[in-house]
């Protein structure tokens, strides 16, 4: 079969959405198909088996959830510093946002690693290989902050966005604020 990468990613686009909506145990070719709206057997002609499927759906939530070189430009020519870092932090918590469904993909593919050996075994260098970015990133643009403090960041951010794609426990303090604070807490002052 020819590759044909657009279908792949709406594919892969329609299984997010399957998986977003109804969790790891919804999540079937099937059900992809239907909600991509394209004949059955489409999914199983892309993805094989449901690891080649969570392979394809790291892989779109990885290109779904990344930077654009224009948001990583705006940065690079500025000076290193604890707001500079918010505003990268602020960044990330507004990507997530913004693709919900892509953010509740990712929880649910992080439970269901804790409950399948085998997806956790997919998933770890997965998220080991994007932390690992982060901390480069972090390095060569001179941010304040350490692996130690990536690795706070990602505790901190995982919390926030759990906290606001669910049932808020303090719905009324902005975002924003949030951020600032764990900015303040974790990174020292130079």
């Amino acid at each position: 079969m020819a590759r044909n990468d657009a279908r792949r990613s709406a594919l892969a686009d329609a299984g997010i959405a399957v998986l977003a909506r109804e969790g790891s145990r919804g999540l079937t070719h099937r059900a992809i198909d239907d909600e991509a709206g394209a004949p059955r057997g489409t999914t199983s002609n892309y993805f094989r088996s449901r690891d080649a499927l969570i392979t394809g759906l790291f892989e779109r939530i990885g290109e779904r959830l990344a930077p654009t070189p224009e948001d990583l430009a705006r940065r690079a020519d500025q000076q290193p510093s604890r707001a500079l870092f918010a505003d990268y932090i602020r960044d990330i918590v507004r990507r997530l946002s913004a693709e919900a469904n892509v953010a509740r993909a990712l929880f649910e593919l992080r439970l269901d690693s804790g409950r399948r050996p085998e997806l956790a075994a997919a998933l770890g260098p997965w998220l080991r290989a994007g932390f690992d970015a982060d901390v480069a990133f972090n390095e060569s643009a001179g941010l304040p902050g350490g692996r130690r403090e990536i690795a706070l960041f990602h505790y901190a951010i995982d919390g926030l966005l759990f906290d606001r794609l669910t049932t808020p426990i303090d719905p009324d303090t902005p975002t924003d604020d949030v951020i600032d604070a764990l900015v303040a807490g974790l990174l020292p002052e130079k």
